[in-house]
């Protein structure tokens, strides 16, 4: 599922890939806007972005969170979109699942104990992987873009 893309979630895009040039105004921290904490055996989890105030919302909790997963789509000429409905396995340095959800929207926080982990994230038919290493007290944010291509072909 493709969320529509207005010229705030560029900015808030933008803003979580870390392009230059493209500014944003400190995000208003709305409580209230958080989706609910789930769970995955042992792991909390946010996930949703569905709308300016959820996504800003979720924005500005991620600094609380050990990992923040932002997911969309590359156009090109500084175009993107937000992507929703990505399946996502964590796994640990020893291979076991840590967490394993579909996405409700382009953003999914996960509170992970510190140490060495495998993101596989899935959508269209296509998958994306990263290492990621989380260290207490030092947030990390991973920012997943599939080609246009694989937008259009879950369409």
């Amino acid at each position: 599922m493709t969320v529509p893309f207005r010229k705030t979630h560029a900015i808030a895009l933008a803003a979580a890939i870390g392009l230059a040039g493209i500014g944003a105004a400190e995000a208003q921290t709305d409580m209230t806007g958080l989706p609910p904490v789930q769970q995955s055996g042992s792991v909390d989890y946010l996930t949703g972005g569905i709308g300016v105030d959820e996504s800003t919302s979720l924005d500005a909790e991620s600094r609380r969170w050990p990992l923040t997963l932002v997911f969309g789509t590359a156009g090109g000429r500084m175009r993107a979109d937000y992507l929703a409905d990505v399946q996502v396995l964590v796994r640990d340095q020893r291979g076991s699942t840590a967490l394993d959800v579909k996405a409700d929207g382009p953003y999914l926080l996960a509170r992970l104990a510190p140490g060495t982990y495998d993101v596989d994230a899935e959508y269209g038919g296509r998958t994306l992987h990263r290492r990621v290493v989380i260290r207490s007290g030092h947030p990390v944010r991973t920012v997943l873009l599939w080609p246009a291509s694989a937008q259009n072909a879950s369409m």
